[in-house]
């Protein structure tokens, strides 16, 4: 690594000598009402559920279960190995099965039937089958007739086995994610302090970047920042630099990065209370100059977020705002990133805005007051060495929008 005399802003300094990672340090932690959080959050679980016109809802997503009764235990490896699933009714007791934990949205738990191979091996259609019989039971301990469930993606021998029981089974993601689109008072206080955590980390990483720091080590900075402020997980580790930055999509190795390298991260970080921070940024290197390109990609990656995020406002509807978001240049188009938006809450959510260059969206939607949003640009000039990325997170509000995030923007490749 190469030596700088003030050696106290080494990515391993700042973590041995930590006394700056606990945000409320800096700022005042926000006054949550916990109680009345979870209320709405199982209260819009219910209304969706009316609309899609299902009694149960049964729930298996690791984010789904924390959404619902505030369940978090081992959610990444509940992601692939559902040990924990959710009985949720309109007007019934809320069940847990296979759950390790307590709560007040929790009338009660059970043992659960092993839904997953790596548990129930060839066994597999059998437990699905009882699995189907406990649904079956359920609704009959609610006293209801209505036979149409909702069901979050599991393996096709449980949503077989429901059929085979005369259950009609739809889709239970979308009721989930309806559920998640529009945030409360509380959500928005909950993103907001995850976006202050982030913008910590980001802080720490711009003071520890130098010629010779590598972009694990970088990298690491912000995921011990969201660590420290009991914060979750980063859904990719995206972040590369010089070489590596174009195109996008390239996460975070052990190179080592140079003067003069552009440095594009973007967070995807599940952050305290289970909160998302979605927000991009990217640096520069020093101690020698931008050049006049890397200067231009940036202002045109910066003109994008810019220009998008002024067209948000409640109303306008999803192909609308594709219409009218900012024309990406030719030679930046086939290395675009995969969105100029999307939704944003617990995780990356609905909906989600193509570029216009890549056709009209597949759906379309209004926005509305409530929903929290990510605006996206990657410019990466095709066969060129540096590329950009930047975004930023806002809050659709009655009359236009709020941005989240203010971590600051480059001056010098502004410049």
């Amino acid at each position: 690594m190469a030596t700088n005399p003030d050696l106290t802003t080494t990515p391993d300094a700042l973590v041995a000598g930590d006394d700056w990672s606990d945000l409320r340090q800096y700022l005042e932690l926000p006054e949550i009402d916990m109680d009345g959080l979870l209320d709405y959050r199982i209260g819009r679980l219910r209304e969706q559920m009316r609309i899609a016109g299902v009694d149960v809802h049964v729930m298996v997503n690791p984010t789904s279960l924390r959404y619902a009764v505030d369940y978090s235990n081992y959610a990444l490896y509940q992601s692939r190995i559902p040990t924990t699933y959710l009985l949720v009714s309109t007007d019934g007791p809320t069940v847990l099965y296979g759950g390790y934990a307590e709560g007040r949205l929790i009338d009660r738990t059970e043992p659960a039937d092993h839904i997953a191979f790596f548990d129930a091996g060839d066994n597999l259609v059998d437990n699905a089958r009882r699995f189907a019989d406990c649904i079956v039971r359920y609704l009959n301990e609610i006293g209801s007739d209505n036979r149409r469930i909702s069901l979050e993606y599991v393996n096709p021998s449980v949503t077989q086995a429901c059929l085979q029981r005369g259950l009609e089974v739809i889709d239970g993601v979308a009721v989930s994610e309806k559920a998640r689109l529009i945030k409360s008072d509380d959500e928005i206080k909950c993103i907001r302090w995850a976006i202050a955590v982030a913008q910590l980390g980001m802080a720490k990483m711009k003071q520890a970047l130098r010629p010779g720091v590598t972009e694990l080590q970088l990298w690491g900075l912000l995921n011990y920042t969201n660590l420290a402020n009991h914060g979750e997980w980063h859904d990719g580790r995206m972040l590369a630099s010089g070489p590596r930055i174009n195109p996008w999509y390239q996460e975070a190795s052990q190179r080592v990065i140079e003067s003069g390298d552009l440095v594009g991260f973007d967070t995807d970080m599940v952050g305290p209370k289970g909160y998302f921070c979605d927000v991009s940024r990217t640096f520069h290197c020093g101690p020698a100059k931008p050049t006049q390109q890397q200067k231009e990609i940036y202002q045109m990656a910066y003109a994008e977020v810019q220009h998008n995020m002024a067209l948000v406002r409640p109303g306008i509807s999803f192909l609308e705002f594709q219409e009218q978001s900012f024309p990406i240049p030719e030679e930046c188009q086939e290395n675009a990133y995969t969105c100029i938006l999307h939704g944003v809450g617990m995780c990356d959510e609905y909906p989600k805005i193509d570029p216009l260059h890549r056709g009209p969206n597949p759906y379309d939607g209004v926005f509305e007051p409530g929903m929290v949003l990510t605006i996206e640009s990657y410019m990466g000039p095709k066969g060129e060495r540096d590329g950009v990325k930047l975004e930023e997170q806002v809050l659709v509000t009655e009359d236009g929008h709020e941005v989240l995030s203010s971590y600051p923007f480059e001056e010098e490749l502004l410049g």
